[in-house]
């Protein structure tokens, strides 16, 4: 165990990194540099678990877990790391010590802009929760400029503006010169003397940003190592003199594009080519760095298997099996089939989603123009899968003139994993239905899990105050522990206690960000939150047409027995999906007439605050009375806003998908909302010509809502003639067919809210039976089944 330093101490290292890093007297600090000098403080203390980490996984030989992922959505660092060094109370005391408000300073720091949503916020868990079980391991990414994008809103429509995180210090990473690697794309591939070789005709060089990410009480440190690219030569100084200047600096501005935003849009030739550029950059600058490391303490490669596991999170780096091929036939001389097993003894693939347009695909032209020698791979990998697995022809990675990286993943992985119970079923019986007839061992489950230091101590210290009182703080370590809280459940007191930490949380949001915005909320009304990436089958148009049917209905009967409601919306839609950002448009529309409506604004608002990120979710989640899980069954993977908003306490109402199903079978079918068509009954409804007609005839309630929109109650309607008609003759996502059941089971929800007591009950059930969805548990899984890797001793 780690010693801890005192108040005293953090106070003088403070004012020693704010003299010597920063180069400010206290007197011309600004908040910006005091919180640096705090962030330099805590890092000290990081990089000696960090060293001692590296060192023992070296010297003991440890078998290594590498996690290559296009996202790591890490948010904020500094909370984090105080909560895991175990720091608060001390810190506090510190920075009271300075005069210095500790809320400020962390609200200084910026998010780091590496992820978009589920994909990232769960691959930044895994990197806690391996560095918290001591599991040796690198997370591989790349250090995005400007990640995704920054969201606002002009007259009610998502605009689209660079994150700018990286304008200013950076204190927690540190630049690795001495690792840097050449990435290559395109060129052509020859034979000499019987081997192949490729030489390519563009390169960048991957630079490594290493940040230590540090474990519950401090005792280890993984690194996230993010891969930044920069150019081979800075800039061809014939063409500058020349006067050619744009010319002169393509090399830079190749290598700046590639690590400059996460998912450009590849709408066009030129955005295709560029994520695919993206991937390989990130796949083939982690495996070089791998086999540096492994050549470095071992000599024969035929060990990898048992010294590394890779795992790929989604599609992104599927490219890693061909690559890790290419360099073991290319460059050290084995043949295909040594290569090959050697490639599938350490990769695994984990799939993310059941929708197929979201695996990806890339020509074979496009493939064998970026990256020739790797399609030669692939399509020699294809043949000898059909030669030794006998697979009917309709299977394969190469399938009318495109590479099927699902697939490509799925041959090339000792282990495919699904992420929740549900989708790993699904797993097996849809997108990869054939491929598991063929490997029938090779899908097995890991359900997805979250942190529960920073998604319950460091973003709920309300709750994680009562928790500690009440049964001790070794749930942080060990979640099952809030087990415990089941013999609470009946237990006035402790009901009250916890009614008042959700209610501070209300009033922090309402005072903070829903002030923002220009609203005023009662915090006694149910706070029903809704907060994820803006797609059709998350289906946040269901969630408004609800509003717009309770607000009609409100409107009738003002004065009849209306549970108050605030609604609120977070997440941003991908900038080429047209359909999701009219939805968008429309929760903005619809709230702007609802809020200043006077006969209905006491008894129900919505709010959207732009740019979710994971600080927003930090505050929403809390105060969450309701979670909005309402996705069409059989189309979410697993999700984890799930998991967060049960274990601080919110109730769900949802569908029978993901981990809802889990969610559900643990807290109770009594203390969950659940609604709609299951997996199967969606697809019968699906089939049917004329289904989402024949929904919304027979609901009023929806055809009034949808009428409404078209006559332009929410301002212009023809933005929203196409979404009307999807809705009215296609509704692929069964809106409409699970509209009533929706609507009534949110009034169900209004009943219970009412019954405060009930209300307490079923949130305490909840938090008590949330213990399963910590990430420590779906680590512990992976080392145990996919990994087969042990803890390590320090």
């Amino acid at each position: 165990m780690i010693q801890l330093p005192s108040a005293e101490t953090l106070r003088d290292q403070i004012l020693y990194h704010l003299t010597h890093t920063q180069g400010r007297g206290e007197e011309f600090a600004t908040t910006f540099d005091w919180r640096l000098a705090v962030s330099y403080t805590i890092r000290d203390l990081i990089v000696t678990p960090w060293m001692s980490a590296l060192r023992s996984s070296r010297d003991q030989g440890a078998k290594r877990v590498y996690y290559l992922s296009m996202e790591f959505l890490i948010g904020r660092i500094l909370g984090d790391a105080i909560i895991n060094l175990r720091l608060d109370d001390a810190m506090d005391e510190a920075l009271e010590m300075l005069g210095l408000d500790k809320q400020e300073i962390l609200d200084d720091e910026p998010d780091a802009a590496l992820g978009n949503g589920g994909l990232g916020r769960l691959a930044a868990c895994f990197m806690e929760s391996l560095s918290s079980l001591r599991c040796p391991a690198f997370g591989y990414g790349i250090r995005y400029e400007h990640g995704l994008f920054r969201q606002r809103f002009e007259a009610g429509q998502q605009v689209e503006t660079p994150e700018d995180w990286l304008n200013q210090p950076h204190p927690w990473e540190f630049v690795r010169l001495d690792y840097s690697f050449t990435i290559g794309f395109k060129g052509h591939v020859e034979q000499v003397d019987g081997r192949a070789v490729w030489h390519p005709s563009e390169s960048v060089i991957a630079r490594a940003y290493d940040t230590p990410v540090v474990g519950w009480k401090g005792e280890w440190a993984n690194t996230l190592r993010l891969w930044g690219a920069h150019p081979t030569t800075l800039f061809d100084l014939h063409r500058f003199n020349a006067g050619d200047y744009a010319a002169a600096a393509e090399p830079e501005a190749l290598a700046r594009t590639i690590s400059r935003v996460l998912y450009p849009d590849d709408g066009t030739e030129s955005g295709k080519e560029l994520r695919l550029k993206q991937e390989y950059f990130l796949t083939a600058a982690a495996l070089q760095d791998i086999l540096r490391r492994f050549l470095a303490e071992h000599d024969d490669l035929r060990m990898l298997p048992d010294k590394v596991a890779i795992q790929l999170n989604d599609t992104h780096p599927a490219i890693a099996g061909p690559e890790l091929m290419r360099i073991l036939m290319d460059d050290h001389g084995m043949g295909f089939a040594e290569a090959r097993d050697i490639a599938k003894g350490t990769m695994n693939y984990t799939n993310h989603t059941l929708l197929p347009e979201a695996l990806e695909r890339w020509s074979t032209w496009l493939m064998g123009r970026v990256l020739p020698r790797h399609m030669q791979i692939i399509q020699m990998i294809d043949e000898d899968h059909r030669k030794t697995s006998g697979r009917p022809d309709h299977v394969g990675i190469i399938q009318h003139d495109q590479v099927q990286m699902g697939e490509l993943a799925f041959i090339m992985a000792g282990r495919v994993n699904g992420v929740s119970a549900l989708h790993t079923d699904l797993v097996k019986s849809t997108v990869f239905a054939d491929l598991h007839k063929l490997h029938p061992d090779r899908i097995v489950n890991e359900t997805n899990g979250v942190t529960p230091r920073r998604w319950l101590r460091m973003s709920n210290p309300a709750l994680a105050g009562l928790l500690d009182q009440t049964i001790g703080e070794g749930w942080t370590g060990d979640l099952d522990q809030l087990k415990q809280l089941e013999s609470h459940a009946d237990d006035p007191a402790f009901r009250e206690r916890l009614r008042g930490a959700k209610r501070a949380n209300k009033v922090w949001l309402s005072d903070g960000v829903l002030a923002g915005l220009g609203m005023k909320v009662d915090p006694d009304a149910i706070f029903d939150v809704q907060i994820k990436r803006i797609h059709e089958y998350k289906r946040q148009l269901l969630n408004i047409l609800e509003a717009i049917a309770l607000w009609r209905r409100i409107h009738d009967d003002p004065n009849g027995d209306w549970t108050p409601r605030v609604k609120i919306f977070g997440g941003k839609a991908a900038p080429g999906y047209w359909l999701a950002k009219t939805v968008i448009h429309l929760i903005n529309d619809v709230a702007a007439k609802i809020n200043t409506d006077p006969v209905t604004r006491d008894l129900l608002q919505i709010a959207y605050p732009p740019n979710y990120n994971v600080s927003m979710a930090e505050d929403l989640i809390p105060a969450a009375d309701l979670s909005e899980q309402i996705s069409t069954a059989g189309k979410e993977a697993s999700g984890t806003g799930n998991m967060k908003f049960t274990m601080n306490g919110a109730l769900t109402i949802g569908t029978l998908d993901g981990a809802n199903v889990e969610i559900r079978e643990l807290v109770g079918p009594e203390n969950f909302f659940l609604f709609g068509l299951t997996t199967d009954e969606a697809d019968k409804a699906r089939a049917k010509p004329g289904h989402a007609r024949a929904a919304i005839e027979a609901s009023d309630d929806l055809k009034a809502a949808l009428h409404l929109i078209a006559e332009g109650r929410f301002g212009r309607p023809d933005p929203y003639y196409a979404l009307l008609d999807r809705t009215w003759n296609d509704d692929p996502f069964l809106v409409a067919s699970d509209f009533d059941d929706y609507f009534a089971t949110q009034r169900k929800v209004d009943a219970a809210y009412r019954d405060q007591a009930g209300w307490d009950r079923m949130a305490t059930l909840n938090i008590a039976r949330s213990g399963f969805f910590s990430s420590d548990r779906t680590i512990r899984g992976y080392m145990n089944d996919i990994w087969h890797v042990q803890p390590m001793g320090l």
